[in-house]
């Protein structure tokens, strides 16, 4: 059974979405703009420098970059390679999941307002800083993406250091999905599928299931405190993307995005992390964004590049991201019963220093709030504003881990 496959019995509220339009007092006369147009019509005043990203961002190191008057674009590669160089983080570079062949497979983006240029890579292997790789890709080549091997040939020979990025934690987590979920993962039609229709869950076996997960991450060696999340990994793998956006006191701006991908996907999936235009956009004359989630949704309506375009036209941070988000749940029809099985978050920070996070659910598949991480002198993480309540189910739901 495909685990994209398996429904959940939980009911989730569905949100309906409204739609407004101004008529004019006449015929052939332009109508008066509202309080909100006028306020849209104002240039916007620039508030301080300031830095957004995914709520596991680590921001004051790369804040400090601003600090002292560095480049955006160091600062928010600063934040990337933080993570990309922690083992302990399973999302991106080092200790990063792998794919199903026991792999780990980097993407990553950056783009550079103020001189309006961007590079990218995809499906590297083996080069831990794939954000910096990104960058060297814009600094010295003509192109724009570098993909698998040719990446690597390119990293290499500008001094990057190959390495295995399988720590031993992934390399467990890696075979106890292999053992228990490797028949049930990418393989077969998706949930854009016409013929797409979710099963009818049996609790049992998954009961029996959890119980041998945990037989079996014992019999590999996983600590016991670490069994908890190693099953939530296999039962649900996360999509492993981090972004940050950067502005600087003279409204300079910056983003990047760097990412291991989905857990134990098809060897040379890309998601949406190093697509210009899709997993990150920035504009010098407006703003930046990125996103985190399901890559292949995010793609379909070029997310971040939409939210950006929105800002453009007017809207504010929050309300451009809503737009993106409802552009995703349009392309299922609203139709809750698919869109439970999707996520997506988009970090919106405009040029004068206003931001939101904004998600599809208000929620974290653990219950707690979805939230981001943002520094403008004060480092805070915030809730994020959900377009649905309650929280995504992005592969089989189960029982209660065990403890």
């Amino acid at each position: 059974m495909n685990r994209r496959n398996f429904l959940s019995a939980t009911a989730f509220a569905s949100v309906g979405l409204t739609l407004h339009a101004q008529q004019s007092k006449a015929i052939g006369e332009k109508p008066e703009k509202t309080e909100q147009e006028k306020e849209k019509l104002k240039p916007h005043t620039f508030r301080r420098p300031a830095l957004i990203s995914k709520h596991t961002g680590k921001l004051e190191p790369a804040y400090d970059v601003l600090r002292r008057g560095g480049d955006t674009l160091e600062a928010v590669l600063f934040a990337c390679r933080m993570q990309e160089d922690d083992p302990s983080d399973t999302t991106v570079g080092l200790g990063g999941l792998p794919n199903e062949e026991g792999v780990v497979e980097l993407d990553a983006c950056c783009m550079h307002g103020p001189t309006r240029r961007a590079g990218a890579v995809a499906s590297v292997r083996d080069i831990k800083n794939a954000s910096l790789l990104a960058r060297l890709v814009m600094e010295r080549t003509d192109h724009l993406l570098l993909v698998g091997e040719g990446a690597k040939r390119f990293a290499l020979a500008h001094g990057f250091r190959e390495e295995n990025l399988l720590t031993e934690h992934s390399r467990k987590v890696w075979l106890l999905w292999k053992e228990i979920m490797s028949n049930q993962e990418s393989w077969g039609p998706g949930l854009a599928d016409p013929n797409w229709k979710p099963p009818v869950p049996v609790p049992q076996a998954w009961e029996e299931r959890l119980r041998r997960m945990e037989e079996v991450a014992a019999r590999l060696g996983i600590a016991p405190e670490l069994r908890e999340e190693a099953i939530r990994q296999v039962l649900r793998p996360p999509t492993g993307t981090i972004h940050c956006s950067a502005v600087n006191e003279k409204g300079e701006m910056s983003g990047a995005t760097t990412t291991s991908g989905l857990a134990w996907k098809m060897p040379g999936r890309v998601g949406d992390s190093p697509l210009i235009g899709a997993g990150c956009w920035t504009d010098q004359d407006v703003g930046s964004a990125g996103a985190t989630g399901r890559g292949e949704e995010n793609i379909k309506i070029c997310g971040a590049h939409t939210v950006v375009e929105n800002m453009r036209r007017g809207m504010g941070p929050q309300e451009a991201g809503f737009d993106a988000l409802r552009r995703i749940a349009r392309n299922y029809n609203n139709d809750m019963t698919r869109l439970r099985f999707v996520d997506m978050v988009f970090y919106v920070l405009r040029k004068d220093g206003a931001y939101a996070g904004v998600s599809l659910w208000s929620q974290r598949s653990s219950g707690q709030p979805t939230q981001f991480a943002v520094h403008d002198g004060t480092l805070r993480v915030e809730n994020c504003v959900g377009l649905f309540q309650g929280h995504a189910i992005s592969w089989p739901p189960t029982p209660q881990v065990p403890k």
